[in-house]
């Protein structure tokens, strides 16, 4: 959903869409491999610039660190997008990729299930190498000194 600024009128806008599994498959060396995430975008249009509330909620499917099976991931976030000073005045806006980026910078770092809920089979092989839980949940907390 892209919008052409120019070509609306000032003040408020207000739009509603669905990113779904289709559109996270699209984007290349996306960490998301599907989902639903509803969200509502909030535009206020002035003369000159303008300001973009975005608000995201769903579920979206990840890849764990630890198994590599596919995990779900609760979605809700929001955020306030405002032109920055020294940008180059822009005539569109597209709603999708702004989600979609906001949804992306909000996921964990560490994509894991959680304890006792990866794929029995790598739990199995973990436990067959003598791998136990708790050196699985030091080793992805561990913070670079």
């Amino acid at each position: 959903m892209t919008l052409l600024l120019n070509e609306l009128p000032q003040g408020k806008h207000h739009y509603s869409f669905r990113l779904d599994s289709e559109y996270f498959m699209e984007q290349e060396k996306s960490e998301i491999r599907g989902g639903e995430v509803a969200v509502e975008a909030d535009l206020t249009l002035r003369e000159s610039d303008y300001s973009l509330h975005l608000k995201a909620q769903g579920e979206v499917q990840l890849i764990c660190d630890r198994c590599l099976g596919q995990m779900n991931y609760a979605v809700d976030v929001e955020d306030d997008i405002l032109p920055d000073e020294e940008d180059e005045p822009t005539d569109t806006l597209d709603l999708r990729w702004l989600a979609y980026e906001m949804i992306t910078i909000n996921l964990p770092l560490v994509h894991s299930h959680p304890d006792g809920e990866c794929t029995p089979d790598m739990q199995n092989l973990l436990q067959a190498l003598g791998v136990s839980q708790d050196d699985i949940h030091l080793s992805s907390t561990v913070e670079p000194e």
